[in-house]
């Protein structure tokens, strides 16, 4: 077979596509402080509720801003009364995306999952406040126009043969070894 028919064969195609650009994930603690509205009070719960978020993407990283409400349920009076205190808490976390292709084009879409809702890990009493820890973490992923490059064959006819793609140009045992779960973070 001569080059030219070498060349004719397997030439390259460019595909505009939407792909996955980039990823990151990213856990964070928040310390809150709430001024209570009794005094000698025994802390008797602490929970998160309400939480939204939005994510929107800032040079190689994403911005994911939102707020929930720390509810804390406590006695007071010698313990003869309870009360829960809502307070609403705004947070702000910057997720570095552990890979980014900065080659996408256009405009990008940003979405924010949450791998761990927010939740108090901790609740204490400390001159006078209540003080909260609370746990969360999100995974992000970018996702843009990019450009693959293709091999493609003249050898596509009526008498398609898939055996001959798959043994052209891959093991066929290697796709059973495949893990797609191995690419996610």
């Amino acid at each position: 077979m001569s080059s030219s028919s070498t060349e004719k064969q397997r030439q390259c195609r460019e595909i505009l596509t939407k792909a996955v650009c980039g990823k990151g994930r990213k856990y964070s603690t928040g310390t809150h402080s709430v001024t209570p509205s009794h005094h000698s009070l025994t802390i008797l719960g602490c929970w998160v509720m309400n939480h939204v978020y939005k994510a929107v993407k800032v040079g190689e990283t994403v911005e994911v801003n939102g707020s929930y409400e720390v509810n804390i349920w406590y006695s007071y009076n010698n313990n003869t009364e309870t009360t829960v205190q809502k307070e609403t808490v705004k947070f702000n976390d910057s997720v570095p995306l552990s890979y980014y292709d900065s080659n996408c084009r256009g405009d990008v879409e940003v979405t924010a999952r949450v791998s761990q809702e927010p939740h108090a890990v901790e609740a204490k009493l400390a001159g006078g406040k209540i003080i909260i820890i609370v746990e969360r973490e999100y995974s992000v992923e970018v996702v843009g126009e990019t450009k693959l490059c293709v091999v493609v064959c003249d050898k596509c006819n009526d008498d398609y043969k898939e055996e001959f793609y798959v043994e052209s140009f891959a093991d066929p045992d290697e796709f059973d070894e495949f893990d797609p779960d191995a690419f996610i973070d």
